[in-house]
């Protein structure tokens, strides 16, 4: 047998494993007791975002490293789903991805990510006592999401239900590489998340976005949160003539240290997702795509 069909029936039985579980069991993922998250939490009051579906916690456990501790809230299909749902995370595996450490399970559903040691892109681009982020850092988070949403959209098998892209979940390691933390199966009301890779597959979810990454490039070039000014940075992109206002918009933290070509660029994308949000123009990939050519930052 050819080594190269060999691989591939071996991947497809090694998947189907993966995919089976039994009820009320989870497989590689560990389970975390709850009173250790309640406490490394500090009884839940180191909130990092909340909204109706989920809420996000920074913890610090025993290993001296500061994780991530998200609550599904307002789920009522027992837990079996919610197991399906840590072993659906604890399989994925990508760069811009949060990594599912553990679970636990009593008052609240909670899963547990790891490495946020920098936080939330929010604080840097909202806090003052924060250091500002340079021009290449920016750049480098800007692909990063667009990275991991090619992988969550082309190269796992289940649809999604809930993808969210803000810069309150958008969390940093140590080295500043962005992480995407809020998605997943729950929450969705049965309404998975597909992403259109034809002309004849485009729907309103995955629009929609297209949009919040289209306003998420503008916070991070503005510095402007998308929850106060929103509805300002949008107008500003969709005028005609919103170029030559672009030294009045951008971060005042960023000064003049950055390249008009790569902002221009970066620019350009965002006023294509806003323009995006009933019917996109183009797909996931080939927004990664037009990124890495435009912007000069390595290919990962």
């Amino acid at each position: 047998m050819p080594m190269d069909l060999l691989i591939r029936k071996l991947r497809r039985h090694l998947l189907a494993w993966l995919h089976r579980s039994r009820s009320g069991q989870v497989y590689f993922v560990r389970r975390l007791a709850y009173k250790d998250v309640k406490r490394a939490t500090d009884d839940f009051h180191r909130i990092i975002y909340s909204n109706s579906q989920v809420a996000a916690y920074a913890a610090k456990f025993g290993d001296g490293g500061v994780s991530l501790v998200k609550e599904v809230k307002g789920f009522d299909q027992g837990n079996d789903s919610f197991y399906s749902e840590v072993q659906f995370l604890g399989r994925l595996h990508h760069r811009h991805l949060l990594s599912l450490k553990g679970f636990s399970v009593r008052h609240k559903r909670l899963l547990i990510f790891d490495n946020i040691e920098n936080g939330s892109l929010k604080e840097h681009l909202n806090d003052p006592l924060k250091t500002p982020l340079n021009w290449r850092t920016r750049l480098q988070i800007a692909i990063g999401v667009v990275a991991a949403l090619e992988y969550l959209f082309l190269f796992i098998e289940q649809p999604l239900c809930h993808v969210s892209i803000s810069s309150s979940n958008i969390m940093l390691d140590e080295n500043f590489t962005a992480k995407l933390s809020d998605f997943g199966l729950l929450t969705c009301g049965g309404n998975p998340v597909t992403m259109p890779y034809s002309r004849e597959s485009v729907g309103q979810k995955s629009g929609n976005i297209i949009f919040q990454l289209g306003v998420f490039i503008l916070e991070l070039v503005t510095g402007q949160s998308s929850e106060m000014e929103g509805s300002d940075l949008i107008q500003w992109i969709q005028e005609s003539r919103f170029y030559s206002s672009i030294h009045k918009m951008i971060d005042p933290d960023l000064g003049n240290n950055y390249d008009s070509r790569e902002l221009k660029n970066l620019l350009a994308v965002a006023k294509l997702c806003i323009k995006s949000r009933d019917k996109p123009l183009f797909t996931i990939p080939q927004l990664f795509r037009y990124l890495q050519q435009k912007v000069d930052i390595p290919r990962e």
